[in-house]
């Protein structure tokens, strides 16, 4: 199962490295050392924002209706 799962994703890889017509090896560097970072940096700084916010939300007297 997971020789298949390792296989699929290599594949894919494979087929991307072919769109953008440079090798397994530089489409797998982007991925994992340049793009997947980047986007964990920015999850990371997405939940932070919103942890601040809720905090204030939190803090606000409730409205009456």
């Amino acid at each position: 199962m997971m020789d298949q799962i390792f296989d699929g994703c290599v594949n894919i890889l494979v087929y991307w490295a072919g769109i953008f017509g440079i090798t397994y090896k530089e489409i797998n560097v982007w991925v994992f050392v340049i793009i997947w970072p980047i986007l964990t940096i920015i999850l990371i700084g997405i939940i932070v924002m919103q942890r601040r916010i809720i905090s204030q939300l939190s803090r606000r007297p409730r409205e009456q209706p």
